[in-house]
């Protein structure tokens, strides 16, 4: 509705996590920095942690856009609480391979699957997102995985990105094997006061802004105060700052429409809001 308004190529505040609005603060830029030596490295497994809504699956899907031209294999699955098997059987369709009907066979294929890669020249990489969804014995799943080796060099590689009470679960006396095998680790914190300001600018520049509406210091200041510098609530409130705007014609976003929105939001999902819904609904 107001990207006409304000001459705007696309909406730049979308929840959906695509890569063209990837923003280097400097926390994403170490993680990736991890992720990065992670796919260098070509073995073990690389974790990273961060909070609803931190920008975790930007930084696959922006890994995954960044090595699309390389010569490797790579496969993304987003955990529902998988049990094993069911692991491993999303595995394979992620690599594009068919499901086989038993587990066995299943493995065989993913086996065959990953030698096959690697006698092509081929690099396998799996980036696993909201891991700390996943039960014990199936991250125990992706550690045997990793023991798919040829001429003594592992053939699969994997990312695993959560939140961060995925950390507990890597802290079990279980997982002792798959931590040894942990060759980065990094926790994706919020962003800082000038972050925030320059995301914010980075993802309207990247749709054509040109200072239309303005923001002065004081709304981005009550952005990041309201939004504790995380990116995707940061992206809520712009949009309906945007659109608040734009139904009034306005072309500046000082701190008073900030706190307008705010509050509008705050009201939108107050306890006896959500109990005056359920009851509605049944």
């Amino acid at each position: 509705m107001y990207e006409a308004f304000y001459h705007l190529q696309a909406k730049p505040f979308q929840l959906s996590p695509d890569p063209r609005f990837f923003f280097s603060s400097r926390g994403h830029r170490r993680a990736m920095a991890y992720l990065l030596y992670g796919v260098h490295q070509g073995e073990g497994f690389i974790v990273i942690t961060g909070e609803i809504g931190a920008g975790k699956t930007m930084l696959g899907n922006t890994l995954a856009h960044n090595l699309a031209s390389r010569n490797l294999a790579l496969a993304k699955v987003v955990s529902t609480n998988l049990e094993a098997d069911d692991m491993v059987r999303m595995v394979a369709a992620s690599f594009g391979l068919p499901q086989e009907s038993s587990k066995s066979a299943l493995l065989n294929a993913v086996e065959r699957f990953l030698l096959a890669c690697h006698r092509q020249g081929k690099r396998a990489l799996l980036v696993v997102d909201e891991a700390q969804n996943l039960p014990a014995r199936s991250v125990e799943e992706l550690r045997m995985l990793s023991n798919f080796v040829c001429a003594d060099k592992p053939v699969l590689q994997t990312f695993l990105l959560g939140q961060p009470e995925f950390r507990k679960t890597l802290q079990g006396p279980a997982m002792e094997q798959l931590r040894q095998r942990v060759i980065a680790s990094c926790h994706l914190g919020p962003m800082s006061l000038s972050d925030t300001e320059a995301y914010i600018v980075h993802r309207l520049k990247t749709v054509g802004w040109r200072a239309d509406p303005t923001f002065s210091r004081e709304a981005f200041a009550a952005i990041h105060q309201h939004t504790g510098g995380i990116p995707r609530k940061v992206n809520v409130l712009c949009d309906r700052l945007l659109l608040m705007d734009r139904l009034d014609e306005k072309h500046a976003i000082t701190h008073v429409e900030v706190d307008v929105v705010i509050n509008e939001l705050l009201e939108e999902f107050a306890p006896g809001d959500l109990e005056v819904s359920q009851e509605k609904g049944g």
